[in-house]
């Protein structure tokens, strides 16, 4: 019966509106960082520690989302978020101190964790069928995606008719507009009936005390560490130590003339990619074991990376880089999620993987703070790029032993 349901559900389409337009506004604030700089006089690094904070605040909002949802309902979570993400972005158009900015950030990355991953994750995973679930997961993780892959473009085109402040306000309303899909947020609860007889502190007492579950989560502090590193500081360390485009090149040619713009068409490459890379990913997990397919991604990532500083940095490197690295980025948030609801349940699996995720935040907040730092004391990003390649290794290893099993509910 499983075989026949649908893929494309009404949870699903709503779930990837959602998505889109949450994580387009979140993945456009690099593109604020040189007008709200000038018009204050700041020093770079103030408006990248509020990014690093947004990081953060997400990280740790996701798991409270994730229990607010379960204990009152998804689309209440859903709403919350959307509103303090809506406030964030209206206070932060009228904050004239770097202070003011960095804890309102704290607003909004509370409002991606209402809108974001941890709560749509788990209202997809429970409306799917078995079959379709790790599809279903990568398509709503591929979402994000291409609000990235449009986010920041459309913030540029917008800074070109309006001041910062006024794209603010707009983006509050694109945010408040996604509760509009609200209605087709139905999600039928598919869990066993001892899952509905178990407590939240029940599954947090045995999902703690399961060593893969920590395994699990130390797993996912490099894909943080790494994707908010790259996101972060790689247009910059593009522009300042990748090769000059040559007159008659290809990039030349459709008008990518300097490394700054080849570092901004870089995160987009990276976008593009990631939509592939993240939709087999959730095909190859409907069949093969979660863990050898994370382990296999983290061991991809890490030699790619390594690969990538250890030859001359070019315009072409940059781009192969860019595919390869998006095809890997966000293939790891399906198969996490999925892996989580397989061997814990559906009924609290949106806790679950906030807390998980809080991990991946903690190495976003440390890889652009320590890109930022690095880069002041060395000059370069070269060591910080380094020890993302570490912890990349650290996560291929860890997700070895972790046993893909079910744990059994508690009597």
């Amino acid at each position: 019966m499983d075989s026949k349901a649908p893929l494309f559900t009404p949870v699903l389409i709503a779930g990837c509106v959602i998505i889109v337009l949450s994580f387009a506004i979140r993945a456009s604030f690099g593109v604020f960082q040189i007008p709200i700089a000038e018009e204050f006089g700041w020093l770079r690094s103030e408006f990248s520690l509020a990014i690093a904070i947004q990081n953060l605040a997400w990280g740790i909002g996701q798991p409270l989302f994730g229990a607010f949802a379960e204990k009152l309902g998804d689309r209440a979570a859903i709403v919350a978020g959307a509103i303090l993400y809506a406030a964030g972005l209206v206070l932060s158009s009228m904050a004239v101190t770097p202070e003011a900015h960095q804890m309102l950030e704290i607003l909004v990355g509370f409002g991606v964790a209402g809108t974001g991953f941890g709560v749509i994750l788990a209202v997809v995973g429970r409306a799917a069928s078995d079959e379709n679930r790790s599809m279903s997961l990568a398509i709503a993780t591929a979402a994000g995606s291409a609000g990235q892959v449009f986010g920041a473009p459309t913030a540029e085109w917008l800074l070109g008719m309006m001041p910062w402040q006024q794209v603010f306000l707009v983006f509050a309303v694109v945010i408040l507009a996604t509760l509009a899909v609200l209605p087709m947020m139905r999600s039928p609860k598919p869990v066993s009936r001892g899952e509905l007889e178990e407590t939240m502190g029940q599954i947090l007492r045995r999902a703690f005390r399961d060593p893969s579950f920590s395994l699990i989560f130390i797993g996912f502090f490099s894909c943080g560490y790494q994707l908010a590193f790259i996101t972060a500081h790689f247009p910059a360390m593009v522009t300042e130590m990748c090769g000059p485009i040559l007159d008659g090149s290809l990039l030349s040619a459709i008008g990518i003339t300097s490394t700054s713009a080849l570092g901004a068409i870089a995160i987009s490459f990276i976008g593009l990619f990631n939509i592939m890379g993240t939709l087999l990913a959730g095909y190859l997990g409907k069949t093969l074991p979660k863990k050898y397919l994370l382990a296999g991604i983290y061991t991809l990532r890490t030699i790619v990376a390594a690969a990538f500083i250890l030859m001359p940095i070019t315009p072409a490197s940059v781009l192969i880089f860019s595919a390869l690295m998006g095809a890997l980025w966000l293939a790891t948030v399906p198969l996490t999620s999925g892996l989580i609801a397989h061997i814990y349940g559906l009924r609290y699996m949106g806790t679950l993987y906030g807390i998980v995720f809080f991990s991946h935040q903690l190495g976003g907040f440390m890889g652009v703070w320590l890109g930022g730092k690095m880069y002041d004391v060395y000059g370069d990003y070269t060591l910080v790029w380094w020890i993302g390649v570490a912890v990349g290794a650290l996560s291929a290893v860890v997700h070895l032993p972790v046993k893909e099993n079910r744990v059994p509910v508690a009597a």
